[in-house]
This record gives C-alpha cells, structure tokens and sequence, in this order.
C-alpha cells in the first residue's frame, strides 16, 4: 500500500465516523475533528462549558463506533483517588487481596467537572495520562490502549471546585471550548426530537463498527509518514517561544506544547490527505494547544486584555521562517 493510499484511509476513516456522529449530533464537528485529532496523536482533551452541550455523547458515540471500552466518572468533591484508579480489597474465597478496577480501566474515559476534585484526586491523574498506567499500593498496572482521557470543567461554578493543578492542565495535549449552538442548529435538535432522530437507544443500537480496536494503532502509524519541513518546525518552536517572551503572559507553555503541535498538525495533514504538513496546519490548533497552557499577568487581566487575543497576537505576529 502506497504513501498517498495510508493517509487516503486515515482520511475516509475519519469522514466516516464524522458522518455516523452527526446522524445524532447537531453542530459539534469542529469537537469531533478535535476528539480525531487527540486520539490519533495520542493525546487527551480539555473541555471547558456550560452543560447540556452533548460532551459525553459525544464521547459514548466515538466508543461505540470503534468498538471501545466507555467509562465515565462524575466527579464531587468528596471523590478519593481509589475511586477512579481501584482499590484492592480482601477474597474470602482466595483469602487473597485482588485488584478491583475502577473506571480509569477503559479505552475512553470522560472525567466530568475535573475541577470539583480536590488537588489530592487530581494529582492521581498525572501518572494515568502521561504514563498510560496505573500505581496502586506499589503496584503497576497498564491501562487499555488506546487510552484516551476527556475532561469537562465548567467555568461558570465556582462553589466547590478547585483550580487545577497547572501539571496536570499541560498533560491535556489539546483544550476546547464548548459554547451553545447557534439558531439553525438548535431549530434542527427540536426537528430530530419531533422525528424521534435523537433517540440514544435505538441510534446507538444502529452504530456499526466503523473498525476494530487494532485500527487506530495502524492509522497512528501511517501518520507518522507525514513530512514535517525544518521550517514547519522551526515555526512550531517560535510559536511556543513567543508565549514565554510575551509581556502580558505569566506563564508560557511548556515543551509539550511544542509536542502538542508537532503531533497534531501531523493529524491535521492526514485528515486532509495530505503526506506533508503546512503552516496553516499548525495554525488551525494553535488556539487548541495553547488556550490551557498559558496564564495572563495580574496586570494584563487588569487592563481588561483576554487571553483569546494575546493568543491572536501572537499567531499574527510569528512569521514563518
């Protein structure tokens, strides 16, 4: 199989679960392209949002597609560590202590409201999505691969929640903000309720297997055929640089940034179809890799300056070399 046939596939892959998605979905494909992109280049997503906007459907419906373990966990503030790693508790049969898993065991899990767990819980995160894999009293255990984390936060409550832990915040390889649909699509939701369209039980019951789970390992590897020039990636490292030299920023991002965008634009080329990547590639995920990542100034906060345009400024002002 040719070069140009591997990403071809990578492409139609994509189209076709896009496709199954929005059967049921009203207005999410720029999340069902960002969910592709993460977990292609292996890497997992924040989520920032009201409620109601299908994050988790979203997420079922791409298991249920690839044929994957689903597992969710909603967090609160009383929520320990066991709770979502496993605990090992006493056999009376075996009269033995046997691990019993909790729901980080899964090929996608979606954590909803990170920041209601206290740093304690959160911490026990740092390992799972970096390392792909679980300590639990002294012992290692792999997760499932893929392994893929979403996480939902939402900004707007703030009476129980924790800040998160700026560690853990650069372990999402990419963030996205989820915002209510627009008129026509909110129109179309009530249209498909009326047709009994938005049914999770029988639309679930109708998903086939677009593929099997050793399908993403091999789409992963035919991407890694796509071609990153030196000054794509000199681009890449300037970009990121810039974030640390800006005046209004307090804190930049970090090398995985630099990783972040490398991988991603790589994913981006392939769903296009493309064997090589270009800086308009890295361009369309630099909001996605970067939002997270950085922390204004006290006095650019003051100034009334927003994140969303300091990350502008820079996109604007770094040239490709």
């Amino acid at each position: 199989m040719s070069e140009e046939t591997d990403l071809s596939d990578v492409s139609r892959r994509y189209e076709e679960i896009r496709s199954h998605i929005n059967q049921y979905l009203v207005g999410k494909d720029q999340l069902i392209e960002l969910m592709a992109i993460a977990l292609l280049s292996e890497g997992h997503i924040l989520i920032q949002g009201v409620p109601g906007t299908a994050k988790t459907t979203i997420a079922k419906a791409f298991a249920k597609i690839l044929g994957y373990t689903f597992s969710r966990v909603q967090c609160a503030v009383d929520t320990q560590p066991a709770d979502i790693l496993g605990i090992r508790v006493y056999d009376q049969a075996t009269g033995e202590f046997v691990l019993r898993k909790g729901p980080i065991f899964s090929n996608i899990l979606l954590i909803d409201e990170l920041n209601r767990l206290n740093p304690r819980t959160q911490s026990a995160f740092i390992e799972v999505m970096s390392e792909r894999q679980v300590t639990i009293e002294g012992e290692t255990h792999p997760l499932p691969s893929p392994f893929f984390v979403m996480a939902t936060q939402n900004p707007y409550e703030f009476e129980g929640t924790f800040p998160l832990i700026e560690a853990q915040k650069d372990r999402f390889m990419y963030s996205f903000i989820s915002e209510y649909l627009n008129s026509d699509d909110e129109l179309e939701v009530l249209r498909r309720l009326d047709s009994g369209r938005l049914n999770w039980d029988t639309y679930s019951a109708g998903l086939d297997k677009l593929t099997h789970d050793a399908d993403i390992v091999r789409l992963r590897q035919e991407i890694e055929s796509v071609h990153i020039e030196e000054r794509v990636s000199r681009y890449i490292r300037d970009l990121v640089i810039a974030t640390r030299q800006n005046g209004d920023i307090g804190l930049g991002a970090s090398t995985r940034a630099s990783i972040a965008f490398y991988r991603g634009s790589k994913v981006v080329a392939a769903l296009k179809g493309r064997t090589f990547v270009t800086p308009d590639d890295v361009r369309e995920i630099a909001f996605n890799v970067l939002h997270h990542r950085l922390i204004l100034r006290r006095e650019a906060e003051i100034a009334g300056i927003t994140l969303d345009a300091v990350i502008r400024g820079i996109i604007g002002s770094v040239e490709v070399p």
